[in-house]
């Protein structure tokens, strides 16, 4: 796992945690402070694993390396975390949360962790703000071998629906770069264990259901996508009857002790 964090996968130079964003730096240096922003990942994912005793539920397939937008519903600040840490670490390290960039830049701390750790796409929520268009760097970070997870709620779900409707963004990706598989992840109960305004979580335990990959259909319409794919989400739900029969119990120590042997 330290192998993969410090040399990469398929992702490009500039867009690994840490190289692009200190060019002066010599490779030993560089290298280092990799090897530092993976230690803070890994104690990130440690604690969360410690609190919610997270698993990773894989019903219909277990995890593959194929390149994948993970799309899920959106509770709690923790969610993408907690998605990640269900990954195996060969995964882990090449998928690249979609993350707001006026919550992540306000704090050197926020800072380091979203850009060098987990190494997150830093999208601007403010229109008048931003310099790039969000859907052009989703899909610069696909097109540099990167797997992305991404929340197409838009921002977290605190009304007591189970979804709220999906925003555009997933659409204009799936049709930007139609070979790449989306799979729809129900994470389940982190809005219990990280409510909103908690700076403290309470101990619950958590799941992270990961359904069957879909694409975009020919001649679908954005609007039959955008249903679909939210139904998806919603079908992994615990009220919604799944596959359990022959539900893959996938555990985040599983997959240590995988990468580990490998």
């Amino acid at each position: 796992e330290i192998a993969s964090c410090l040399v990469g996968s398929e992702m490009c130079i500039r867009d690994r945690p840490i190289i692009g964003q200190y060019p002066h730096r010599g490779t030993r240096e560089i290298t280092y402070m990799r090897l530092i922003a993976f230690l803070v990942g890994y104690l990130i994912i440690g604690f969360a694993r410690f609190i919610t005793a997270v698993r990773g539920l894989w019903p219909y397939q277990p995890p593959t390396d194929t390149q994948t937008i993970y799309f899920a519903n959106h509770t709690s600040n923790g969610d993408f975390i907690l998605l990640w840490a269900t990954l195996p670490p060969r995964l882990r390290w090449k998928t690249r949360p979609v993350a707001a960039a006026d919550y992540w830049l306000t704090s050197r701390i926020r800072t380091y962790i979203g850009r060098s750790v987990i190494n997150a796409v830093l999208i601007d929520r403010r229109p008048e703000a931003r310099d790039q268009d969000p859907v052009d760097q989703m899909v610069k970070a696909l097109d540099c071998g990167a797997s992305l997870i991404i929340f197409p709620e838009g921002k977290r779900n605190d009304t007591g629906t189970p979804l709220l409707p999906f925003k555009t963004g997933i659409f204009h990706m799936a049709s930007k770069r139609p070979n790449i598989r989306l799979v729809p992840v129900w994470i389940e109960n982190l809005n219990r264990a990280l409510p909103r305004g908690e700076y403290i979580p309470v101990p619950y335990i958590c799941t992270v259901t990961f359904g069957a990959p879909i694409h975009l259909q020919t001649s679908e319409t954005k609007t039959q996508f955008l249903t679909r794919a939210q139904d998806a989400v919603l079908a992994l739900s615990p009220t919604n009857a799944g596959p359990t029969n022959a539900c893959l119990l996938y555990t985040s120590d599983a997959a240590d002790e995988e990468d580990s042997v490998d």
